[in-house]
């Protein structure tokens, strides 16, 4: 009898192992930078010697390149990964530029890992994704620049340029791996094909209009081999986690807000309620009120603003810095997060945990990409002459944040005095004062 209760319990863990691992795995530690070149396979990359981990492992620099849209599909992808930043190993999060030549398109395809959320930098752009059997309904919209739109994890999605000029769009996603199956290439150029009688029988077709479409699409992969490498890059780098929000169990479960019940995160509004504007913001282009004594301002869009993110775990964010403004120290207790410089230039920075507590700082410029690992204090500051600008993504749809200053001395009550003085070594006085400010 025992011996059954423990086989179950094993069954049982085993199983929920299995669900708790479906995303990436959550940091043990500070960082796990990749360390590419070991022989050693594991789930992810191993971890490098972290005392030889420096601010080049967490740092991109190029994003502010257009990316060559002279191919058939009219669109680039520019991938910012594990591959290009090892440090986002193990955290979960990635972060891509797509540019769109007029008309050009992203074909319909699915992140088998990842959920994303995506901005329009300039132009517009109609995007869409169809949710699974039976209903495949399409939910479609079209974007603006400043416009914000949620793909969910695994569901069929795509975007095109319906602007007169170029289009640029900013995505995240969550995993480091998100994967990219271009449905197209998978169902009509794989390697070796799909019996033709599978597939005239799928899609209701004549042998001859699917031997026709096998073989369009094996041409069209050997004549775009730079289209190719760009994607199973993409592939390769693509990510964020969800090492704190629950995994989806179905296409969405829009956030219920209203709802009585308590959960983590939020209850699921009924899926026929449900339509596009659950996936949609709008305001991002807007320049956030910098007129304060931080001379920054941060404009977020999570599940708040966006009742599709619950239980995505992603989330972005504009960030607004006045000259020689700053963004105060401050830690996210759920979620790593990924910046990159829209205008201007930032100097950005995080400390290590106890016992080493290393400062590993950077500047940035335009078009710059720079990763914060999940709950380790950061900060960045405007070191432009003029605005600066940037957009952060989040592994969380609630992140959540711990402004030190505001933490520690500005408690609601307060810390006591003799604790603060003792902490920081400090006459109470001072603490007194500091206490006050906050």
């Amino acid at each position: 009898m025992g011996s059954r209760v423990l086989l179950l319990l094993v069954a049982l863990f085993a199983i929920v192992s299995s669900i708790a691992l479906a995303s990436d795995p959550s940091s043990l530690q500070d960082f796990c930078v990749a360390a590419s070149n070991s022989p050693v396979l594991v789930n992810g990359i191993v971890c490098k010697d972290p005392k030889m981990v420096g601010a080049q492992d967490f740092f991109f620099s190029g994003l502010q390149k257009p990316g060559n849209t002279s191919n058939a599909l009219g669109s680039s992808v520019t991938p910012v990964g594990v591959t290009q930043i090892p440090g986002l190993n193990t955290l979960g999060i990635s972060l891509a530029r797509i540019d769109y030549a007029p008309w050009g398109i992203n074909p319909p395809h699915t992140h088998p890992r990842a959920s994303e959320i995506l901005t329009v930098i300039e132009g517009s752009l109609e995007v869409g994704f169809v949710t699974s059997n039976p209903d495949n309904r399409l939910i479609t919209k079209i974007l603006h620049k400043g416009d914000v739109f949620v793909f969910p994890v695994g569901l069929i999605h795509y975007q095109k340029n319906v602007a007169h000029g170029n289009t640029i769009a900013i995505a995240a996603l969550s995993s480091q791996n998100a994967g990219v199956i271009t449905i197209a290439n998978a169902v009509f150029g794989s390697k070796p094909d799909i019996p033709i009688d599978i597939l005239a029988r799928a899609f209701q077709l004549d042998k001859t209009v699917v031997a026709n479409l096998q073989s369009k699409l094996i041409s069209a992969l050997m004549g775009c081999r730079v289209l190719l490498l760009l994607v199973a890059l993409f592939a390769i780098v693509s990510s964020i986690a969800l090492a704190s929000d629950p995994s989806s169990l179905q296409d969405f479960c829009v956030a219920a807000s209203n709802s009585p019940v308590l959960v983590n995160g939020f209850v699921c509004k009924d899926p026929k309620m449900v339509g596009v504007q659950d996936f949609f913001f709008s305001g991002l282009q807007k320049l956030g009120n910098t007129s304060n004594a931080l001379g920054s301002r941060v404009t977020p869009v999570g599940v708040t603003q966006i009742p599709g993110l619950n239980t995505l775990g992603i989330s972005l964010a504009r960030i607004d810095y006045a000259p020689r403004g700053i963004n105060p120290p401050h830690t996210h207790p759920r979620a790593s997060e990924i910046l990159t410089v829209i205008e201007g230039s930032l100097e950005v920075g995080f400390v290590t945990s106890n016992p080493d507590n290393r400062l590993i700082t950077k500047i940035l410029h335009k078009g710059d990409v720079f990763v914060f690992p999940v709950g380790l204090i950061h900060y960045q500051r405007n070191v432009a002459y003029g605005n600066t600008i940037a957009i952060a993504a989040l592994s969380s749809q609630n992140a959540g944040v711990i402004t030190i200053a505001n933490a520690v001395f500005g408690s609601k009550p307060d810390i006591p005095v003799d604790i603060l003085a003792k902490a920081f070594q400090l006459d109470k006085t001072v603490v007194g004062n500091l206490l006050s400010k906050f």
